[in-house]
């Protein structure tokens, strides 16, 4: 953009203060489908709301609604790098995609023919869940003609075979299925932060057959983020790339409020430094998930998710 459009310019807390007017993400302009101005959008920030895939402790369908308003809070510029987002893209709020609580099918369904429509419209989503099942929607709506690769947080590799002894989708198996239905390149698939105690070693077992790049809490701490996220970088190469998110890649003393934490994360800084380190990754789409404010102190981990979607907004060029 040669200049930014006063219409796609969030307000200023020097203006309205931050606690005062009705809360959209970054105070960004509500612009939902059907809005004369919708088709100008290029970065569309979308929430979620919806936890149907969870298999224990529920919340995260009122994720977005928190982030909205801890988002509040973000300024126009990035502290570090200088990034002003919102003077180089048209941002907005697009607003919910409205689920239906009791019906799993349908609710995919409804979340898949809007993200396909946004793919249509040459607009970049930068999601709010949810639930990590959320993610595979996003997928199945802009990747179905050419497979993506994905950077991808967290302390689970969601490469899990279906529970319970049937087919059900869930938040423990999203990226499998994006490999099997050939949404996903996985060769050009990194997995960071896993941890934690497990059933078996399914989920491992398949990355090793398929080729999927994991690497465990333990290799993080002990190289680096400098280091990860340059081998991150170059597995996603210069292809379409997504980003996902969890919020339980960042250890629960500094993101409690999630509905499967794993102790022995990354601090809050390095839950934005990883981010920072997606600097020239072609990235097509991301997201942030699994934050369940029942499960939250204080608000923190809304506002600690509120920043990294900042950073996945300036990340995303």
């Amino acid at each position: 953009m040669s200049s930014p459009d006063p219409f796609f310019t969030p307000v200023s807390g020097m203006d309205l203060p931050r606690f005062a007017g009705v809360p959209t993400f970054m105070r960004l302009p509500y612009v939902p489908e059907g809005h004369p101005r919708f088709a100008e959008v290029e970065i569309g920030l979308v929430g979620l709301p919806w936890d149907g895939g969870v298999s224990n402790r529920a919340g995260a369908r009122h994720g977005p609604r928190a982030l909205r308003d801890a988002s509040t809070m973000i300024r126009a510029q990035h502290p570090v790098s200088g990034v002003r987002p919102f003077e180089r893209r048209r941002c907005a709020d697009l607003g919910d995609v409205g689920p239906n609580p009791v019906d799993m099918a349908d609710t995919l369904g409804r979340f898949e023919a809007f993200f396909a429509r946004l793919d249509a419209r040459g607009i970049r989503p930068l999601v709010a869940g949810g639930d990590h099942l959320t993610t595979l929607t996003v997928l199945r709506g802009i990747a179905r003609k050419e497979p993506l690769g994905l950077i991808h947080f967290d302390s689970h590799t969601d490469l899990f075979p279906p529970y319970f002894g049937g087919t059900a989708l869930t938040h423990g198996n999203p990226f499998r299925v994006a490999v099997e239905e050939g949404l996903l390149d996985p060769g050009r698939m990194v997995q960071i932060g896993m941890r934690g105690t497990a059933y078996d070693l399914a989920d491992r077992d398949f990355a090793a057959a398929n080729g999927i790049r994991v690497i465990p809490i333990e290799e993080f701490m002990a190289r680096g983020v400098a280091d990860v996220m340059a081998e991150a970088r170059a597995i996603a190469g210069p292809g379409r790339t997504y980003v996902s998110y969890d919020i339980d890649f960042v250890d629960p003393a500094f993101a409690p409020g999630t509905g499967t934490p794993e102790v022995g994360g990354p601090n809050s800084f390095q839950a934005l430094e990883v981010v920072r380190g997606l600097a020239g990754v072609n990235i097509v789409a991301a997201d942030l998930v699994e934050v369940s404010p029942p499960f939250d102190t204080g608000g923190i981990t809304a506002w600690l998710g509120a920043s990294i979607l900042f950073e996945l907004l300036c990340a995303m060029g």
